[in-house]
């Protein structure tokens, strides 16, 4: 076959260093989100959907072929905190000077069949959040996809 083809979709989380609420705006929220999805559109990662919360970062995004999760991550990652220093003086928020993402994040595949749920599960984040805490709902995730994780280096 001469012709390599793939579809991999990807639901990411991460959080903010420490859980901080650094995006507690909603127009800081919004930017950031416009902005990460530029990122993964340049990186041919193209998102399906993006949700920032006050505390943490949902992703549904299309991997591509020749990138791996870890380079994805650590571009928008790195892209958009710079950024979001940078515009701190401008949203005239100074906490957002110290911005930071934690190191770790989660990836989680989703199949086909799926994505219509994980959209909508992203979209609704802060519905989800009235009933549990980021935390709460990130041990799910890792819990349901069978992923062994130790308390004492999840949270950074």
């Amino acid at each position: 076959m001469p012709q390599s083809l793939s579809k991999l979709a990807i639901h990411l989380i991460y959080s903010t260093k420490n859980r901080h609420p650094f995006l507690s705006k909603e127009e800081e929220r919004t930017k950031m989100e416009a902005y990460q999805v530029g990122i993964f559109k340049e990186l041919d990662c193209p998102s399906v959907v993006t949700k920032i919360m006050p505390d943490h970062a949902h992703t549904l995004f299309l991997l591509s072929r020749t990138r791996s999760v870890a380079e994805v991550v650590k571009e928008v990652k790195k892209g958009s905190s710079g950024w979001i220093k940078e515009i701190s003086d401008e949203m005239k928020d100074p906490m957002l000077g110290k911005f930071a993402w934690q190191t770790g994040y989660g990836a989680f595949s989703v199949s086909e069949s799926n994505i219509p749920k994980v959209i909508a599960y992203i979209q609704n984040q802060e519905e989800h959040h009235r009933k549990n805490t980021f935390q709460e709902e990130y041990r799910k995730f890792l819990t349901k996809h069978h992923i062994s994780f130790d308390e004492r280096y999840v949270w950074d």
